[in-house]
């Protein structure tokens, strides 16, 4: 199952919420939510299609952790819609001179914002 599929109701959104802070029985996971426990399993079921959660069987019980190796989907497909900040080579070449010459006048001493006032004559 496609992991933005799974994704689409809020319970799952919300089952994984609370997995991402540790493993979880299902009788756990269902009495944070307002539904019955077969519910709850169904929408565990749904996001282990999609590879968001597994299960590992503890003696009777059942215990669920959050995958992360699959929300990487989920990442990916954020990240590519991030804006990249280009820069145009020649603002990075203007900034190098301007460092340069800032450079070249204080080791000189002399820089353009300064103003003695103490050789002022009358």
């Amino acid at each position: 199952m496609d992991p933005f599929a799974a994704l689409a109701d809020p319970v799952r959104r919300d089952l994984l919420v609370r997995l991402a802070q540790g493993s979880a029985r299902v009788v756990d996971l269902t009495a944070d939510h307002a539904i019955s426990r077969p519910a709850i399993s169904r929408h565990l079921r749904v996001l282990a299609e999609a590879g968001l959660v597994s299960a590992d069987d503890r003696g009777r019980e059942r215990h669920y952790r959050l995958e992360r190796a699959g929300l990487a989907v989920l990442t990916d497909w954020l990240a590519a819609l991030e804006p990249q900040v280009r820069f145009p080579e020649s603002a990075l070449d203007g900034l190098e001179l301007e460092v340069r010459r800032t450079t070249r006048e204080r080791a000189a001493g002399t820089t353009h914002d300064t103003h003695d006032t103490t050789q002022e004559t009358a």
